[in-house]
């Protein structure tokens, strides 16, 4: 029999201290995967437009550019698409708010009422992602053309006038190429982005709790804004962003379903880098955007109280 009275025992703390090291290496090499996608496909690109931002206005694509540090030419880009980019902010704003009320009453719905129905109206939320974005709006060409039925059902109810008189129509009692098209188009496209967060958020309210505000004699209307809409508030930030941030840089509904009255600031961006050419400006278009974009949410979420989401 061999004795081990003679063998020191392990230190303690050093075992203790092996495991740990081990499961920091663990997490470092889970999140590297991601850490790579995001240099590779965000922080270079993002590069390459700051850095086109800057390049000398007068290079081209032929000539080729230079890195001069222009920074005049965000003063220029902003001067010059400053209503671009103001109707893009009120076109996503009003698209938000319509997507907003709709999408909380169709998750209210299928968290609270639907039952057994449950899955099946949330696949048919998501359905309309099974087509291509570009069919969709096209769809939407046609459902708002001057010969589609919408147009003609206003006709024959004579509802035109009322539809001019609020501002949905243009002179001509047309629908499409009008600013209502260009924002039905947005509210339509991005409305599933908006019902998803709602409905995740609407889901872990526990019913108690808004039995208890009707037990302590609240009516409907108060103890939805006291309960109900506050446990709901995380959702309504995350669906307001993920709604109002693509929505801002579109430009495929403006191009289709609007006119040259209605461009937005993506279709000025889209321009200059395919079809002028004029990398710079479309560089420092972008840029100027995306902090426009940035200011707002980090504005938002602050108001909201909602830091955490960030």
């Amino acid at each position: 029999m061999t004795s081990t009275a003679g063998v020191a025992p392990a230190n303690p703390h050093e075992t203790a201290t092996k495991a740990p090291r081990g499961r920091k290496l663990t997490g470092y090499w889970l999140i590297l995967p991601g850490a790579l996608w995001l240099l590779v496909f965000f922080v270079i690109p993002f590069y390459s437009l700051l850095a086109a931002s800057l390049f000398d206005p007068k290079g081209s694509p032929l000539t080729g550019y230079d890195m001069t540090w222009h920074f005049g030419n965000f003063v220029d880009a902003f001067d010059q698409y400053k209503g671009q980019i103001g109707r893009s902010i009120l076109y996503a704003g009003i698209a938000t708010l319509t997507c907003l009320v709709v999408g909380y009453v169709l998750a209210y719905a299928i968290a609270f009422k639907a039952g057994r129905w449950k899955n099946l109206m949330l696949v048919l939320v998501i359905a309309p992602f099974f087509t291509s974005f570009l069919l969709r709006t096209l769809s939407w060409k046609l459902i708002l053309a001057d010969d589609g039925w919408v147009v003609s059902a206003a006709q024959t109810l004579h509802l035109t006038n009322l539809l001019n008189l609020i501002g949905l129509t243009s002179t001509d009692d047309r629908l499409l190429a009008t600013p209502f098209a260009v924002i039905a188009g947005l509210t339509y496209n991005f409305l599933p982005f908006m019902v998803l967060p709602l409905y995740a958020s609407l889901e872990k309210v526990d019913i108690r709790l808004i039995e208890a505000s009707g037990d302590l004699y609240a009516s409907p209307i108060r103890g939805f804004f006291k309960v109900t809409f506050p446990l709901s508030l995380p959702g309504v930030v995350a669906g307001t962003l993920l709604t109002f941030i693509p929505a801002a840089g579109d430009y495929v509904n403006a191009q289709l379903l609007g006119s040259p009255n209605t461009r937005m600031v993506g279709n000025s961006i889209q321009n200059l880098f395919t079809s002028q050419g004029d990398y710079a400006a479309a560089g420092a278009l972008s840029v100027i955007l995306m902090v426009i974009i940035v200011a707002a949410v980090m504005l938002y979420v602050r108001t909201a109280g909602t830091e955490e989401l960030v």
